[in-house]
């Protein structure tokens, strides 16, 4: 099935539409832009810039994606915006492309739920399965892993990781790295604990949560150093990879963890 394009949209000449897409009123898709197989647009949407968006995605109205970063660095280059399939764009959203400072992209995973007003800034990457609530931000070059949760008017400054499984808090502000596994919350965000709720929705086994739990006492409420933590972690000894990524994501973090 051809495309469906409603006769106020502007399609401007080079842009690549695949099967089944639907394009609503006054909505304007740039030329270097390729959108997927079944994926729907709502009225007065901006797809703009070099940017690829895969299959069934839907992205509703007034969202704009692909657009020039807010970046003083950027001079026009055709840095890209790469999203993947079965995402959901909810209303007012606006997700910049990426900048030279960078690798020159901004990407999103698959089977991810946006909702209205968040704000993806240049050279963020995203994975997948993951929930914004409304007015969730992130500044430049943030990490998201898969399985993140982020409550209502978050906000991440540059640079930061966030882990996979990780929880933030309504109202949270983050301006360090949130390790895997962490429910936090606050202004500065603290951590108050691990996300025993949201894995046991993805199917972590009852042993690896129980070692997270002891792994989340010895380094968050031992009273030791980071360092130290970590070393008496190692010496207790455990068996899940869980608790090995938490340690290596600790030990990989430039800017600092959340304390």
């Amino acid at each position: 099935m051809t495309a469906t394009i409603h006769p106020t949209a502007v399609i401007e000449t080079g842009a690549e539409l695949g099967s089944n897409v639907s394009i609503g009123p006054y909505s304007v898709i740039g030329p270097n832009v390729k959108i997927g197989d079944g994926t729907r647009i709502a009225a007065q949407v901006v797809v703009d810039g070099h940017t690829s968006i895969g299959e069934n995605n839907q992205i509703f109205s007034f969202t704009a994606i692909g657009g020039e970063p807010q970046s003083v660095s950027y001079k026009g280059e055709p840095t890209e915006t790469r999203i993947g399939d079965n995402n959901v764009f909810r209303e007012n959203i606006t997700v910049n492309r990426g900048t030279m400072d960078d690798e020159g992209v901004t990407s999103i995973g698959s089977n991810n739920l946006f909702m209205a007003y968040v704000h993806i800034a240049h050279d963020c990457r995203l994975g997948s399965e993951l929930l914004f609530s409304n007015n969730a931000s992130l500044a430049g070059h943030v990490r998201v892993s898969d399985y993140v949760v982020l409550a209502g008017y978050t906000l991440v400054h540059q640079f930061v990781r966030i882990g996979e499984y990780s929880f933030c808090g309504v109202n949270t502000y983050c301006t360090l790295d949130i390790p895997p596994y962490m429910l936090v919350a606050g202004n500065k965000a603290i951590t108050h604990g691990i996300n025993v709720r949201g894995m046991r929705h993805r199917g972590v086994d009852k042993d690896s949560l129980l070692e997270l739990k002891r792994a989340y006492k010895t380094i968050y409420r031992s009273g030791h150093t980071m360092a130290h933590a970590l070393d008496e972690l190692s010496e207790q000894g455990y068996s899940s990879a869980h608790v090995q990524n938490l340690v290596d994501f600790i030990k990989a973090s430039t800017r600092g963890v959340i304390r």
